[in-house]
């Protein structure tokens, strides 16, 4: 077996310890084959410096639309309907295929860059979607966004079927790195009939759910006035909620569905920094992880945050936790890391986010030698309050080198970026 060594730096280990060790992967089955003293671990036949780095699980963004890259900074300073309606599906419409790629290709270069090894997608056009994850070489949960309201009866089901046969054809893509999923957008933007009808397709062939839930209070309202209960009960009474299945932001939960989400394993992916920006509120995190409900973190779309970075993410989850729960001890810097990495993994469906031998070797190396990581007290607070992911040095995804010392090996950075820049004017113009 082809191996690599990342040497000569500490290593932070699931129970949120670190400790000076060497990781070994084995690069043909892309997992961990050894954790442990220099002295103790096999040799290899290649090495990654990480000398004065911590060695830490690739981080999980377990919520984003890659693609929206294109839009970032279009429209800032909105509330999520009119932002939406009058600025964001109007421009959407507009894109095609070639410009899915082109913003997806810039996701995934700011994501290799700042650590991220595994994301989860739903947008349109998803071959683009595959075929990005595919070249760039990260892992990802991956699905089309089902949206039902203003389409007729064609245009409804058209959507569903699209996210269903996005579903069965692109699993196990990337070698396998690519899993998918059946994604309507939320509970108010699909009708209950589509839902009913094709969450059970989605069941009877074993594929998962992910989908917006409560992210506005402008979501709640209509669920409870028009049927008295709240909106995670009727997802649960549309048989949406399971150990395989996802929701984004979760902002606007109460005690009786926190307790919905522990009893069946539904996961919740938190995205602090979306949610403040667009004013839809602060998300009950700590009562949630109080409660044994699986918590990742994500970004959203850069649209509406504006960047893909998860440390910015992890500070914010951290801060606004605090606040949320009017308890500085709130949501502690270990439980921010758990969320960015196994929790993230988990909710995804991945074996990774830890480092230890038989895990995914998903990795980001972070250089220590910053004076905003200065002095060590505590790696893990630095990795939540002051780490950036202009820190990171190298990033391993499913054992495969993805950046060394700040060069990305697997995408043209300059060429990237030109391209996107090309293809939001464009778009832009379009709708103009």
């Amino acid at each position: 077996m082809t191996t690599l060594r990342i040497a000569g730096g500490q290593v932070l280990r699931p129970d949120a310890t670190v400790e000076r060790a060497d990781v070994v992967v084995d690069a043909a089955s892309g997992d961990i084959a050894a954790v442990g003293d220099p002295d103790d671990v096999p040799a290899a036949d290649e090495t990654l410096d990480a000398a004065d780095s911590l060695v830490m699980p690739g981080l999980v963004n377990a919520h984003t639309h890659a693609a929206m890259t294109l839009l970032r900074g279009y429209a800032d300073d909105k509330e999520l309907d009119a932002w939406l309606q009058e600025d964001i599906w109007p421009v959407e419409a507009e894109l095609t295929p070639e410009d899915v790629r082109a913003g997806t290709d810039l996701g995934l270069l700011e994501m290799i860059r700042s650590g991220t090894t595994a994301f989860a997608d739903m947008y349109f056009h998803e071959e683009e979607v595959v075929d990005a994850v595919e070249d760039a070489g990260l892992r990802a949960r991956l699905g089309y966004g089902v949206v039902t309201v203003g389409k007729d009866e064609d245009g409804a089901r058209g959507d569903c079927e699209e996210s269903l046969r996005v579903a069965r054809e692109f699993d196990g893509a990337a070698d396998g790195r690519v899993k998918t999923a059946f994604m309507p957008h939320s509970l108010t933007t699909v009708g209950e009939e589509y839902l009913r009808e094709y969450v059970a397709e989605a069941r009877e062939e074993g594929v998962p759910l992910h989908y917006h839930a409560n992210e506005t209070a402008d979501e709640v309202d209509p669920i409870v006035e028009e049927r008295g209960e709240r909106p995670l009960e009727y997802a649960r009474d549309l048989d949406m909620t399971g150990e395989s299945d996802f929701v984004a932001h979760g902002v606007h939960v109460d005690a009786t569905e926190i307790d919905l989400l522990a009893e069946t394993g539904t996961a919740v992916v938190h995205c602090p920094a979306s949610n403040m920006k667009l004013a839809s509120g602060t998300a009950p995190v700590q009562a949630m992880l109080d409660a044994g409900v699986t918590v990742g973190l994500g970004t959203d779309g850069a649209a509406s945050n504006n960047d893909l970075d998860v440390f910015d993410e992890m500070r914010d989850a951290a801060m606004v936790g605090k606040l949320a729960a009017d308890d500085a001890s709130a949501v502690p810097d270990e439980a921010v890391v758990r969320m960015a990495t196994a929790g993230g993994a988990a909710a995804l469906g991945f074996d990774s986010g830890r480092i230890e031998e038989g895990a995914n070797a998903d990795l980001a190396v972070v250089d220590l030698d910053a004076a905003h990581l200065t002095p060590r007290h505590d790696l893990v607070s630095h990795l939540v309050y002051a780490a950036r992911g202009s820190d990171v040095r190298h990033t391993i995804c499913d054992g495969a080198v993805l950046m060394r010392d700040r060069e990305v090996l697997t995408l043209d950075a300059e060429a990237v970026r030109d391209r996107a820049e090309e293809r939001a004017a464009a778009a832009v113009e379009r709708v103009e």
